[in-house]
C-alpha cells in the first residue's frame, strides 16, 4: 500500500491560536511567525484548548486521518510570577519548539508523507504560545531572528544537525527522529510543569504537553506501520 495514502493513528494539531499579542513575520525567517490558525476578537490573548472534546473522525487524508471535531476556545490565564530558572526553562521551550517545527519542514521536503506537513504546522503555532508568554514576562526569545534550522543553544543546534542526518535519507530514520523529539519534549514539558505556580504557562505548557503526546503516538503508529 503507499505511505500517501495508508492509515495512521489520528492526528490533531493541538494548535494554540493566539490572538491580539504579537505581530509575527514569514515562518522562514521566524517559524513561529505563521497567523494563528483561528484567532478570537478579544482583547485578551486567546489559545484554542488543545483538549479536543470530539472525537471523530474524517475517512484517511493522506496517510493520516483529520481531526474533525470543534475546539473550545479558552482565554489565557492570568499571568503569574516565573523564577528565574522557569524563565531559562521557557526560553528553552521556544527552542524546542522551533526544532520540532524546523526538523519536520526539512523532512517534508525530502519524505512523501504528510504527517511532517501537518505536525509541522501545528508546531508553528506552539511557537507562537510560547512566544505569547516570553512576551508577558519579558524574557528574550532566543529564536527571534534565526533562520531555519539555526538555533542559540550549542547543545539545540548539535541534536538538530544529529536528528537532521539521521532522517535525510530514509523515511524510517526521520519517523525516529520526529518519536526522539517528541519523547523529549514531554520529558521537557513534564519536569517544567512540576512547581509552575503561574496560570498562563501552567496552561500554554499543558496544552503543549497533550499535543506532543498525540504526535508522539502519530509517529510510533507510522513506525509500526513500516
Amino acid at each position: 500500500m503507499k505511505r500517501n495514502i495508508k492509515i495512521a493513528t489520528a492526528v490533531t494539531a493541538g494548535v494554540l491560536a493566539i490572538g491580539g499579542v504579537l505581530a509575527v513575520g514569514p515562518v522562514t525567517a521566524d517559524p513561529g511567525g505563521a497567523a494563528p490558525v483561528a484567532a478570537q476578537t478579544t482583547s485578551q490573548s486567546v489559545l484554542t484548548n488543545a483538549h479536543h472534546q470530539g472525537r471523530h473522525h474524517d475517512g484517511p487524508t493522506d496517510g493520516i486521518r483529520q481531526h474533525d471535531g470543534t475546539c473550545n476556545g479558552a482565554a489565557l490565564a492570568e499571568q503569574g510570577t516565573l523564577t528565574a530558572a522557569q524563565r531559562a526553562t521557557l526560553a528553552s521551550m521556544a527552542e524546542e519548539e522551533k526544532l520540532a517545527h524546523d526538523l519536520y519542514t526539512a523532512f517534508a521536503e525530502r519524505h512523501d508523507v504528510r504527517v511532517f506537513e501537518r505536525i509541522a504546522a501545528a508546531e508553528t503555532q506552539h511557537l507562537t504560545a510560547v512566544r505569547t508568554l516570553l512576551d508577558r514576562y519579558d524574557v528574550t526569545d532566543p529564536t527571534s531572528g534565526t533562520l531555519a534550522g539555526e538555533f542559540t543553544d550549542p547543545a539545540v543546534q548539535a541534536t538538530y544537525d544529529r536528528l537532521l542526518k539521521q532522517g535525510e535519507d530514509s523515511l524510517s530514520g526521520a519517523l525516529k527522529a520526529g518519536q526522539t523529539v517528541e519523547t523529549d519534549d514531554i520529558a521537557a514539558l513534564t519536569k517544567a510543569l512540576s512547581g509552575l505556580t503561574a496560570l498562563d504557562a501552567h496552561q500554554v505548557y499543558t496544552n503543549l504537553l497533550a499535543a506532543s503526546e498525540r504526535h508522539l503516538a502519530a509517529f510510533e503508529q507510522w513506525i509500526a506501520d513500516e
